[in-house]
């Protein structure tokens, strides 16, 4: 049906030798095309037949799989919310899983796990571009949106966390995984932060993490071509479960300001409060009141900040 329906397009698009027969043979191409969306997959064409309608010169893809064929698992649950946006849709790589909103066109969150191992490996950045990312449909970010707009393409699941995998570390390049983030805010305070867990990660064995951006009510500043809209700040939870449960939040206003990492420290309670998601929804009912209620800075070692200054943003 679908071939026929494509030999019926072309066949009457390029009809006619005389120049008078040239407009109805459009015409008729036309209303074949418009015939074959309302029989086609439940009145749907497939997006990846006319991706490259669209292109801008000079813009990369990469095809992930969305659930089928990963089995990233998250055991204490993915967040979740009373109100469910239609709009969103979970996506798993191999080293993370993104909640991606088609309204926003970027991430609401994104969780993974991050171990010792999974912060060394021979993966390096060198070489990996910012790709758009063709599961998900149009409209989407692409890398151009960002050009000249004033922010950075902030990574939520950090370059640096994928080490382990070289396909784990393309991957966090997705647009599906980026947020415009203020530049000073993702080379500085926040960079410092996920500089923090790789170092909890090494001393603990391994933690939970959920980031993404908060959007509040009013309006946003957008940027691009596809109005991607800039969140108002970004929040960070990391769970640690050994040598006992504990859990700390994060919330950094999306602005240059710089400040200590304890500055921006929250009980998971509070960035639940705010953002409206329950985290961690598969521990037991003891274990999340202690994580959640706790943002006790002597339950975490801090690395001083001086120690990061040097570092480059990943």
């Amino acid at each position: 049906m679908k071939q026929s329906l494509l030999r019926l397009f072309l066949k009457n698009l390029f009809y006619s030798r005389y120049p008078r027969r040239w407009s109805r043979g459009l015409s008729f191409a036309i209303l074949s095309v418009f015939g074959g969306c309302l029989l086609w997959n439940n009145n749907i064409i497939p997006h990846d037949i006319f991706n490259d309608l669209s292109l801008e010169k000079g813009t990369t893809f990469a095809k992930a799989s969305v659930s089928a064929g990963e089995t990233f698992e998250y055991s204490p649950g993915f967040p979740s919310r009373k109100t469910t946006d239609d709009a969103s849709k979970i996506l798993r790589r191999k080293g993370y899983a993104a909640s991606y909103n088609a309204t926003t066109l970027q991430p609401d969150w994104v969780a993974w796990r991050l171990t010792s191992g999974h912060c060394e490996g021979s993966a390096k950045r060198d070489g990996k571009e910012f790709t758009e990312d063709m599961s998900v449909p149009f409209p989407r970010a692409d890398t151009y949106d960002y050009s000249r707009s004033g922010y950075d393409r902030g990574h939520m699941c950090p370059a640096a966390d994928n080490r382990w995998s070289h396909e784990a570390m393309e991957q966090t390049f997705l647009m599906t995984n980026i947020c415009p983030q203020n530049q000073e805010l993702n080379r500085g305070d926040w960079n410092e932060i996920e500089q923090q867990c790789r170092i909890w990660a090494k001393e603990y064995g391994k933690i939970y993490i959920v980031c993404g951006p908060i959007f509040l009510r009013g309006h946003h500043k957008r940027i691009g071509k596809h109005r991607v809209p800039v969140p108002d700040a970004f929040f960070k939870v990391v769970l640690r479960l050994t040598p006992e449960a504990r859990g700390i939040g994060f919330i950094c206003r999306n602005t240059d300001d710089s400040h200590p990492k304890d500055f921006y420290v929250n009980s998971i309670h509070e960035v639940e409060r705010v953002t409206g998601y329950t985290f961690f929804p598969k521990l037991g009912t003891e274990t999340a009141a202690i994580v959640k209620s706790s943002s006790s800075l002597k339950d975490w070692r801090f690395t001083p900040t001086r120690y990061y200054r040097n570092s480059k943003s990943e």
